[in-house]
């Protein structure tokens, strides 16, 4: 029989222990390493060593291919006083990592000794049930979910594209969300328009998906703008006068090319990124615009297409399940930019065919001599925004 003491004397001696001197120093100088914390997630609240991922050892064998996918990665694990850390160090040589190492001691002691913690986020116990699912994420996470809840969306339409957009961006807790939409609810709109129901026919589309997502979620705070974006009120609403500051992402559900160049440039002059969707009958696109990071609506369309070669849904007819995909892929690509994860479609146009049930790649690139993004822009805030109603009745 082996007693505690035999069992954790020879855990030690197949391990490696590093000091939490090396720790700091590695930290520092920005060695790399990949810092994990084996304690129960109640002591991970109560502060960790900067950077550390929260592992607890009662979840390592089930969680640790998923949170730790590179075997061949320096892992440095540790715990309140260098036990557990070791138990754990010692299972995932045992999986197959290739370079492992254990704090002795731990984070107490790191903790008396004065060096640099971090406290996560204060979620409420409401909020971790709601959101638990995205707490087990890595790349979320609590200090992720803590990002969204303080961020800030501006979906420009509640109709096709804005509706899907809306619910998925207030389940996943982005704190506050701008819609802009003149409109009001008409029951044709019902097949697609999922924010709304058929008892708010008559009702101003904005109040009805601030009531909607309200009930979806009280954490959302929503700001309604019951008006059309125009040359003459797009630096108010895009640079959120009055409404909290300005806008961290911009959704565009917009139907129509005047507001969308209108958009492309207010968006380049706030320097604000938009995530593009549109559809047509049975297909649709989607793709993200960073400002001066890659290209700009103008760049992809430099003019706009004859009238007769766009139609809108009103005269061409869309199948409504169209919008949930495309204004999902909206919704996505907008979490990713909050997060800082992932790789958005920056660059690319991802289009869709539901009849064929295909995607598509396509690269755009930034033109070098687009008149909003170039480096000689014509387009600028100094000379004031273009009259794209009379600039696109030209195409």
């Amino acid at each position: 029989m082996t007693s505690y003491a035999d069992l954790i004397a020879s855990v030690r001696k197949a391990v490696t222990e590093i000091s939490l001197d090396e720790i700091k120093r590695r930290l520092e100088h920005k060695v790399p390493m990949l810092l994990v914390d084996v304690r129960e997630k109640e002591e991970f609240r109560a502060g960790y060593i900067p950077g550390a991922l929260s592992l607890p050892r009662g979840f390592l064998e089930i969680q640790a291919e998923q949170k730790l996918p590179d075997r061949k990665a320096p892992i440095v694990l540790y715990c309140a006083g260098g036990t557990r850390s070791a138990l754990a160090a010692k299972t995932l040589q045992e999986m197959g990592y290739q370079h492992v190492e254990t704090a002795n001691p731990g984070f107490v002691r790191w903790k008396d000794l004065g060096y640099p913690m971090e406290t996560p986020p204060q979620l409420t116990d409401a909020q971790r049930d709601r959101y638990g699912r995205h707490l087990l994420l890595p790349e979320v996470g609590e200090v992720g979910q803590a990002k969204l809840l303080k961020s800030r969306v501006l979906l420009l339409g509640a109709g096709g594209l804005g509706s899907p957009a809306a619910l998925y961006l207030a389940a996943a807790g982005v704190g506050t969300i701008g819609i802009v939409d003149a409109d009001t609810v008409d029951a044709s709109n019902l097949q697609r328009q999922i924010l709304h129901t058929t008892s708010r026919v008559g009702t101003p589309k904005v109040e009805s998906a601030a009531k909607t997502i309200a009930e979806l979620n009280p954490d959302v705070n929503v700001i309604a703008f019951k008006e059309r974006v125009t040359s003459a009120n797009v630096d108010r609403i895009f640079g959120g006068e009055g409404q909290g500051g300005p806008w961290d992402v911009i959704v565009d559900g917009c139907d129509n090319f005047p507001t969308r160049y209108l958009v492309n440039d207010a968006s380049l002059f706030h320097k604000i990124p938009v995530v593009h969707g549109s559809i047509f009958r049975f297909e649709g696109q989607a793709t993200t615009f960073r400002p001066f990071e890659g290209p700009c609506y103008r760049c992809m369309y430099p003019e706009p297409p004859p009238p007769h070669l766009a139609p809108s849904c009103q005269e061409a007819g869309v199948l409504g399940i169209l919008c949930g995909i495309i204004g999902t892929v909206q919704a996505t690509e907008a979490i990713k930019l909050l997060l800082g994860k992932g790789n958005p479609l920056a660059g690319r146009l991802l289009t869709y065919d539901s009849l064929g049930m295909k995607f598509r790649e396509l690269r755009v690139r930034r033109d070098p001599h687009c008149p909003a993004c170039g480096p000689h822009p014509t387009i600028t805030r100094e000379n004031g925004y273009i009259d794209y109603e009379g600039f696109c009745a030209r195409g």
